[in-house]
């Protein structure tokens, strides 16, 4: 059952990380002219990957800051089922929490990267 358990979270995971991604990318191609304005005007490429990083990671965090005290709550629901692990384990929801952060940061690079790479005055000519 444990390892059931783990392979759906790790799926739940992939495809958590997978639609971070698409929605990142979508929102970069989307604002392809904008990042060029941005990057004509003299904004770095560290400018413009900080500025596509922010929005999913900071969704990232809101998303932990709600979920980190109900799976708190939870614990106490699904004690019996837990095998060798307290009711309120800080250091399994230490790592779960770290998990999703650097999944959800490595989601957003590749789209980040991409938009840094953009040139401007390709994005300013045309669609």
């Amino acid at each position: 059952m444990a390892a059931l358990t783990s392979v759906y979270g790790v799926l739940a995971l992939g495809l958590a990380a997978l639609g971070l991604y698409g929605v990142t990318s979508y929102g970069v191609a989307q604002r392809t002219r904008e990042i060029g304005v941005r990057m004509a005007l003299g904004a770095d490429r560290l400018r413009i990957i900080r500025t596509v990083l922010t929005g999913p990671v900071r969704q990232t965090l809101l998303g932990l800051g709600a979920g980190l005290p109900l799976a708190y709550l939870a614990t106490r629901l699904i004690a019996t089922q837990l095998y060798e692990v307290g009711q309120t384990d800080p250091m399994i929801l230490t790592v779960a929490a770290f998990v999703l952060i650097v999944a959800a940061v490595v989601a957003v690079v590749l789209p980040a990267l991409r938009a840094a790479a953009i040139e401007p005055t390709k994005a300013l000519r045309g669609e």
